[in-house]
């Protein structure tokens, strides 16, 4: 009895890492991804459209979370779809907010200028992208390293055989 100390009591997990778990992790397709970026895009412009009269900050700001859940959300042999695939998207939402009067010609006018002028938005949402699916492909590729050596029974931090 003496000399053996009952185990503490398992303290919880702290509260954002609660509320990270318990958020969807889905692996989507790059077609997937696309058409989820494409849509919550043009969902998004069409309530900035109706809610904030077409403010073009609101659009940019909500861009940025959607291009993160992208990159998140693709699954890993998918990876080179987010960055392609959220430009797409930010042109196709821009839409209903772009404006535009006269027709057709009027109204491509009016997206080639709103592109022209929130190109910030634009490569700031695709380097989020962009940066987020650098770190996982590496992160899968630093994986699959420790993988194929513990198959081959070196050490965790030996060279690989041949480059030593």
């Amino acid at each position: 009895m003496y000399g053996v100390r009952p185990a503490p009591p398992a303290r919880p997990a702290p509260l954002l890492a609660q509320v990270l778990r318990k958020l969807p992790a889905p692996r989507l397709t790059g077609l997937g991804a696309g058409l989820f970026a494409l849509v919550a895009m043009v969902l998004i412009g069409a309530v900035a459209r109706l809610l904030f009269d077409g403010s073009a900050v609101v659009y940019g700001v909500l861009f940025l979370p959607v291009c993160a859940l992208t990159a998140l959300w693709v699954r890993d042999a998918d990876l080179v779809t987010a960055p392609i695939g959220v430009p797409i998207a930010f042109a196709a939402g821009i839409v209903p907010i772009a404006g535009g009067e006269g027709g057709f010609g009027g109204q491509v006018m009016a997206v080639v200028t709103a592109l022209a002028v929130h190109a910030g938005w634009l490569y700031g949402g695709t380097l989020v992208a962009g940066v987020i699916t650098s770190v996982r492909k590496v992160r899968q590729m630093s994986r699959r390293k420790r993988r194929t050596r513990a198959a081959a029974g070196a050490p965790a931090g030996a060279p690989p055989a041949g480059r030593r």
